[in-house]
């Protein structure tokens, strides 16, 4: 797990996920321990009391009773996190569709200058490179990660919207 990502985490999901009980600790994440121990009808421990051996056997025993709820709960969590990259590349979307409805030529062609123009700049540094000029490493990945972020948003990003697209016309098709 992600240094960043486990800080951020509550005590109680660090011990579940750190004693194996992934599907409470992913559930836990999705809908708050409340609703986990309303659903469940369980018990959890409280917050920044370490799980005891006999508590952590328990807990296994109520996620193995209740691993198909437990999923389900961890399925809306990646349903409510699709819909929200949804709603995110759809605002990107309008964005694009304004800026290209503007009068302005700026608007219109900022995006690809500024792709353009890291290109330049990341192909710049590496020539110099070539030539034995000593390019501090903090220069080559801040543009190589302007140049990945920026790639991936003019064309990942189109394609994976339209692809979500294809899939959903493709589900309404088969009645789903």
């Amino acid at each position: 797990m992600l240094p960043l990502i486990a800080a951020a985490l509550s005590p109680l999901v660090k011990d579940l996920f750190s004693n194996g009980l992934n599907l409470l600790g992913n559930a836990v994440l999705a809908k708050g321990k409340a609703k986990v121990e309303e659903t469940l009808g369980i018990k959890l421990p409280e917050e920044g009391k370490p799980l005891s051996p006999e508590q952590a056997a328990q807990l296994r025993e109520a996620q193995f009773e209740h691993e198909e709820r437990l999923l389900e709960l961890g399925i809306e969590k990646e349903k409510l996190s699709l819909e929200g990259e949804k709603v995110a590349q759809d605002a990107v979307t309008k964005r694009w569709e304004a800026d290209m409805l503007s009068d302005s030529w700026l608007s219109k062609n900022v995006r690809p200058l500024a792709l353009v123009h890291t290109f330049i700049a990341f192909d710049l540094l590496l020539i110099a490179a070539l030539f034995g000029k000593v390019i501090p490493d903090g220069y080559l990945s801040l543009v190589g990660s302007l140049l990945t972020t920026m790639v991936a948003a003019y064309f990942v990003g189109r394609t994976v919207e339209k692809g979500i697209d294809l899939y959903q016309g493709w589900k309404q098709t088969k009645g789903e």
